[in-house]
């Protein structure tokens, strides 16, 4: 690799190769075009506008700590937005002190403003518990803390008086949603994985997702690159779900056809944008505990009356 040179300056050795476009890029054309990418997808998308104060939802994973950076840059260089970081700690013993701490110190490096939040304080138990709690294995740790994380965030974005939520889901992210929808028979969930945000909520609060055209690896080769502390870790309950088997059978398409998952990502955005525009948005409440529901009980509060139940 170190032989050939970069595709893009022509001056420097190579460091990385796409497979996808067959560029071979050095280090700083290969951070560059990362960043370029992320900055093109939330222009091409609307994702901002000036004044918004963004809830950038901070785990202390690659994905996530690299948006910050990214957005951090952004907003700076152009002096818009005010950045947040929110981190929801779900609880799980031996896991997520690592993550709170690197999310702490990157914050304080950064100069942004970092606040927590927990599963335990917002509904009555942490993840540990819930699991302990459940019925069976059929209930997976994956559909709960789903449901309990993307609560978590919304009530800590309000918290913190923001407008957008951000969160650091790459294009590898959606095309897993995209199989699951289809699988489960979900369908009218695919309109919510179009990139254009739409106002989701009574306050008319946004989501978006900037690095939505971006691969997994490439965003952990950026962090690498960048010295960006990330934990390693996986979480322990991961492998109940079906995202790891869809993350291995989308990396193997991608080594023996470079491309066919931005091919597939061009189809989730079309079929994705047909499903927004035939579905409403229904902002009604949930009967229990008064948040965003489409039906008379939220998914949260269901999952609370069965594990509370055991």
């Amino acid at each position: 690799m170190s032989s050939l040179s970069c595709s893009k300056c022509k001056n420097k050795n190579g460091i990385y190769f796409r497979p996808y476009s067959g560029e071979t890029l050095c280090k700083s054309c290969f951070i560059i075009s990362i960043e370029e990418k992320t900055s093109r997808t939330i222009s091409k998308f609307s994702m901002i506008n000036y004044d918004d104060k963004i809830a950038v939802g901070v785990s202390g994973g690659k994905d996530s700590l690299s948006l910050l950076y990214i957005l951090k840059e952004i907003t700076t260089r152009k002096n818009i937005c005010t950045l947040v970081a929110i981190t929801i700690d779900e609880g799980i013993m031996g896991y997520r002190d690592e993550s709170l701490k690197l999310v702490k110190d990157f914050c304080a490096k950064l100069n942004v403003k970092n606040e927590i939040f927990s599963y335990k304080d917002l509904f009555g138990m942490n993840m540990d518990d819930a699991i302990s709690s459940r019925p069976s294995k059929k209930m997976t740790s994956c559909s709960i803390c789903g449901t309990f994380r993307r609560r978590a965030i919304d009530i800590a974005a309000q918290n913190v008086g923001a407008n957008i939520i951000a969160t650091g889901h790459n294009l590898d992210d959606q095309l897993q949603s995209f199989l699951i929808n289809i699988i489960s028979g979900d369908v009218n969930r695919i309109g919510w994985l179009n990139p254009e945000p739409v106002n989701y909520h009574f306050n008319g609060m946004k989501k978006i997702k900037p690095f939505i055209e971006i691969y997994e690896k490439e965003i952990v080769f950026y962090a690498l690159q960048q010295n960006i502390p990330f934990q390693t870790e996986q979480c322990p309950y991961m492998n109940e779900g079906i995202r790891t088997d869809l993350r291995n059978f989308f990396n193997l398409l991608e080594e023996q056809r470079p491309g066919i998952k931005y091919n597939t990502f061009s189809s989730l955005l079309k079929i994705s944008k047909i499903s927004k525009f035939n579905s409403d948005i229904k902002h009604n409440k949930c009967n229990r505990c008064g948040h965003e529901s489409n039906h008379g009980i939220c998914s949260v509060c269901k999952n609370l009356i069965i594990l509370q139940s055991n």
